[in-house]
């Protein structure tokens, strides 16, 4: 028989690594099984919540050619995570005469391989959604606290080993001064030149561009609020930016909005 190899990772605590051992593993189980491997078919940092994975939708595209007959994984949890997604995509192949089939996961032909088949997509689920409560619970207690949650961190501020927002002596001042600039009637582009003028860069590495600084304007950050979903927490980090001169800030872009745009 023919057989394609499907190979995946998420993007939290996996790596490389963890492709070159389902390739491995997968490959042993089609030498063992006299299975022929015409193809490999690889996402790298995509989940299997979604079907949004491109080298999975160039598979089940691919599958009509009928050049493959079979689709070999590490475990299921790597076809997918969602059982409806499972459902949906096997059904698709079965009309191009293609099946998944486990390289790890021993599972009968018979009835019984239907019950087995359809409790571990079930448990790859469960697992799934069990991690991304645990993620949302961990960043919940963050925010309670006021801690650095990731993401992109805001000009002018560094995060201490505790995860704490703590003001940066050296950038903070610019910041300052582009907001006072800014409430004096300077333009978006005339303070995104002045800060590159001053070496600063975007966290990145970049050059800071007009849409940077209309973020960084718009942020309330600068003013010391700390917000996570629904918690708020009013004076959380420590304050670059008067509440006063953020204000004027707001009002001046407010009343340039209404105008044919700024540069």
């Amino acid at each position: 028989m023919t057989a394609v190899i499907y190979a995946r990772y998420s993007s939290d605590n996996q790596r490389e690594e963890s492709i070159e051992g389902q390739l491995r593993e997968c490959k042993a189980f089609a030498e063992k099984n006299d299975i022929q491997i015409v193809g490999t078919y690889i996402d790298r940092a995509f989940s299997a919540r979604t079907d949004n994975r491109p080298d999975f939708q160039k598979m089940i595209k691919d599958s009509a050619s009928k050049k493959f007959e079979l689709i070999i994984v590490w475990k299921l949890d790597r076809f997918a995570r969602d059982r409806y997604d499972s459902a949906h995509y096997k059904a698709a192949l079965r009309k191009n005469g293609v099946k998944v089939i486990s390289a790890t996961e021993k599972i009968s032909e018979g009835s019984e391989g239907i019950l087995m088949e359809a409790v571990l997509e079930g448990m790859a689920e469960y697992y799934s959604a069990e991690l991304s409560e645990k993620v949302v619970r961990g960043l919940t207690e963050n925010a309670y606290k006021c801690k650095f949650n990731g993401g992109t961190l805001p000009l002018g501020y560094t995060i201490d080993s505790e995860q704490h927002f703590q003001i940066d002596p050296l950038v903070a001042p610019a910041v300052l001064e582009a907001f006072k600039r800014y409430a004096e009637g300077a333009s978006m582009t005339e303070i995104a030149q002045e800060m590159n003028a001053k070496g600063l860069r975007s966290a990145f590495g970049g050059k800071i561009g007009v849409d940077m600084i209309t973020r960084m304007l718009k942020n309330r950050r600068y003013i010391g609020e700390f917000k996570y979903r629904d918690i708020i927490h009013p004076h959380g980090i420590p304050a670059i930016i008067p509440d006063e001169l953020f204000d004027r800030v707001q009002r001046r872009m407010a009343s340039n909005k209404k105008s044919s745009g700024e540069t």
